[in-house]
């Protein structure tokens, strides 16, 4: 079978409508899994489909480095993504259409271009004989997109040998440029690297209250209870906390823009992130803990006052401050609402000084001299929550570069999802080099 470029790769992958809904409700990653294994085994690999339910695949193979004593490498990608509304798009989501110097298609940018670059790079490093020096272990998984347990979380459970001596994994949500001005108006290439990760403690609230007719005075209201907690919650300015990955976000960052900071109060920390313009979307969200209203429900008919109401809040939260965090959360709510986790991960940090980032940083720079590599916290989740509890340590880094003014965090799970070619090209290089050097 001839060998494809990243490009061709990253269109077939966008081919597959591994769309995922959650709750179980997919279309299955197996019709793209058993792509990507076909790809490894052509690049001399012995790669495994590990089902865990009728067309849940997950791919996972082992590349032999040249010192087994070294502390293996663990890449990971997802190869569902989010539902598209077809009628919405350009092109058809599922077309994997090469178009005006971009790849469109759902999961362009979350994650199947850094699955393809990961592929193009494999066969990269066997098409000229070169081997890396330690073992790398390559795993493609479902259900990133809802919670993981057709995925990461069940291969860390089921089959936890397969990530044997692996001391560090790379993935998603890191290593991309980001244009940004500084303070004499010259634009600066930041690329962040993410070392950290809000953890995720999604609630149900449920408001008892007295059931009656919608007529009369009722001071045991649950739809009011429920309300009036939810109003504390959205109202409720929480407290700055950097977290060692933030603080060196904006002071590195800080440095490279030429801008003075001051981080001790609360006010200093927002007046830097005005400061930054453009890169303070990348820290704005992961200063402080955040408590998100999403979801109501109460009641089955309009002249009847239930008497219970329920609710669901997002809540991220930052690492070491989840105790202090939720007692507060409960003041909040008061003693008529009850809260339950729908989910409950915790936060995910690595070392943001290693010869790991180091080694990644080099990578970047080889390909843009000018490259300013920066950690940050991402504040959302990734599959690092199941394989952080296995001892190691996760960071995003998932090299691509973009062009200035692409939209590329607004693009995941947007309309018109689609990765620039020039970036699938020069992130494929970026990972051969960081797999040989690291």
């Amino acid at each position: 079978m001839a060998e494809p470029d990243v490009v061709e790769l990253c269109a077939r992958l966008l081919r597959f409508d591994t769309t995922n809904r959650g709750d179980g409700d997919s279309e299955g990653e197996r019709a793209a899994a058993e792509y990507v294994a076909e790809r490894l085994a052509s690049a001399g690999l012995n790669p495994k489909i590990y089902e865990s339910a009728p067309g849940r695949a997950n791919v996972v193979a082992r590349m032999n480095g040249s010192d087994p004593s070294l502390p293996a490498l663990l890449v990971q990608g997802h190869l569902d993504v989010v539902p598209a509304d077809a009628g919405a798009w350009t092109v058809h989501p599922f077309s994997g259409e090469v178009r005006d110097g971009f790849v469109w298609g759902r999961g362009a940018v979350d994650m199947k271009d850094f699955c393809a670059t990961v592929l193009a790079a494999v066969h990269a490093l066997v098409r000229t004989n070169r081997q890396p020096r330690r073992d790398i272990v390559f795993a493609f998984v479902a259900d990133e997109e809802d919670r993981g347990e057709y995925g990461a979380h069940w291969l860390t459970a089921e089959h936890r040998d397969l990530f044997d001596g692996c001391a560090v994994a790379i993935s998603e949500s890191g290593g991309y440029t980001y244009h940004v001005p500084d303070s004499g108006g010259r634009k600066i290439r930041l690329y962040p690297v993410a070392t950290a990760e809000r953890g995720t403690a999604h609630l149900r609230l449920t408001a008892h209250g007295r059931a009656g007719h919608g007529s009369r005075r009722n001071d045991e209201n649950a739809v009011n209870r429920i309300v009036a907690a939810l109003g504390r919650l959205a109202a409720h300015e929480w407290p700055v906390q950097l977290t060692p990955t933030v603080r060196a976000f904006m002071e590195r960052t800080a440095t490279a823009l030429g801008v003075e900071v001051d981080l001790s109060t609360s006010d200093g920390v927002d007046a830097a992130l005005a400061a930054f313009g453009p890169a303070a979307g990348l820290a704005e969200s992961t200063v402080r803990n955040s408590t998100t209203p999403t979801m109501l429900d109460a009641g089955y008919k309009v002249n009847v006052i239930p008497s219970t109401a329920h609710a669901q809040v997002d809540v991220r939260v930052l690492p070491d401050t989840e105790d202090a965090f939720l007692r507060v959360v409960d003041s909040l709510l008061g003693p008529d609402v009850d809260r339950e986790f729908g989910a409950h991960q915790p936060p995910v940090q690595a070392t943001v000084d290693s010869p790991w980032f180091a080694s990644m940083a080099a990578a970047l720079r080889a390909e843009d001299p000018e490259a300013v590599v920066v950690p940050y916290c991402m504040g959302g989740g990734t599959d690092a929550k199941a394989f952080t509890p296995l001892g190691i340590e996760c960071y995003g880094f998932a090299p691509l570069w973009l062009p200035e003014g692409f939209p590329y965090r607004q693009l995941a799970h947007g309309v018109d999802e689609r990765v620039p070619v020039e970036g699938l090209h020069f992130g494929a290089r970026v990972l051969e080099r960081f797999l040989m050097d690291c």
